[in-house]
Formats: C-alpha cells, sequence, structure tokens
C-alpha cells in the first residue's frame, strides 16, 4: 500500500459511489492509472466490497443491543452451529467470534425492548448450547467510516 493506495481507499470509503473519473481528477492521475488502481486494490483483497449505509431506527429498529454469549462445551461444532444460528436472525446486524470468558458478542436492533426481551427468551435462550447470555442495551453507535491503514 502506497501513498496513492491509502487515498483511494479512504475516498471510497468517504464515498463508494465517486466515479472513477472524480477520484483521477482530485488525485491527479490518468483515470486509467485511477481504474487499474482501483481493480489491483480489490485483486490484492484490500477492497472487499461496497455498501449503503442505513439509518436501522428508519427501517424500525430503533433499538440496539449488545449481547455476550457463553456456550457449553465450547467446542468447534457447538461454536459453528450457533454462529449460523445467529447468521439466520434477521435482529443481528454483527457477529463477534470470541477468546476469553465470552465466546460471542452479537450487536441486534430491533424495535423495542419488547421485541428484545423477546429475541433473549423466545430464541436465545432456547438454544440448549446455551450457557450464559448477558444483555447490553446501545446508547449510542459510532463507527468510523474510514479506516486508515497503520
Amino acid at each position: 500500500m502506497d501513498e496513492l493506495d491509502s487515498a483511494l481507499v479512504r475516498m471510497l470509503q468517504e464515498d463508494g459511489r465517486r466515479t472513477n473519473r472524480e477520484m483521477a481528477e482530485a488525485l491527479g492521475i490518468a483515470p486509467s492509472t485511477c481504474l487499474e488502481r482501483v481493480r489491483s486494490l480489490r485483486q490484492r483483497g484490500v477492497l472487499t466490497g461496497y455498501h449503503a449505509d442505513v439509518d436501522l431506527a428508519s427501517l424500525g429498529r430503533g433499538l440496539q443491543a449488545v449481547i455476550a454469549v457463553r456456550v457449553r462445551p465450547p467446542t468447534r461444532s457447538v461454536i459453528e452451529a450457533f454462529q449460523a444460528f445467529l447468521e439466520d436472525m434477521p435482529e443481528v446486524v454483527s457477529i463477534f467470534v470470541l477468546t476469553g470468558n465470552d465466546d460471542f458478542l452479537v450487536h441486534v436492533a430491533v424495535r423495542d425492548t419488547d421485541h428484545l426481551h423477546a429475541l433473549v427468551l423466545d430464541k436465545l435462550t432456547k438454544r440448549p448450547e446455551l450457557a450464559d447470555v448477558r444483555t447490553s442495551v446501545v446508547y449510542g453507535h459510532l463507527r468510523r467510516k474510514v479506516i486508515t491503514p497503520l
């Protein structure tokens, strides 16, 4: 990653709909050079896709929570099966598989506290491998829009 690659990655993170011509002009390079650099970033796996940010509240999912989960026994098959179960839940925004006391941190976005309560009691705690669950309501979620190389 050189300075040009870093600049392209930053620009695409700020606005993934920016055209090749706009980026080339902003960086003072030829459009063909810009296009080749972006292709190279995709081929090297630096750029993995493009997406649109959405406002969860606008989708009727104004309450977010982080749920810490322990499963038992902590075997590969149990962890993989539980992760697959979580991936199929529409309320789940992201899943972190961890070491330490908890096996998972699950970020969910739901309608309200009743929906959150039902999710935890009716879906999660029905799983036989669930050993412990702790839920924390999210007051605010700050996420960096641009991640720079270290």
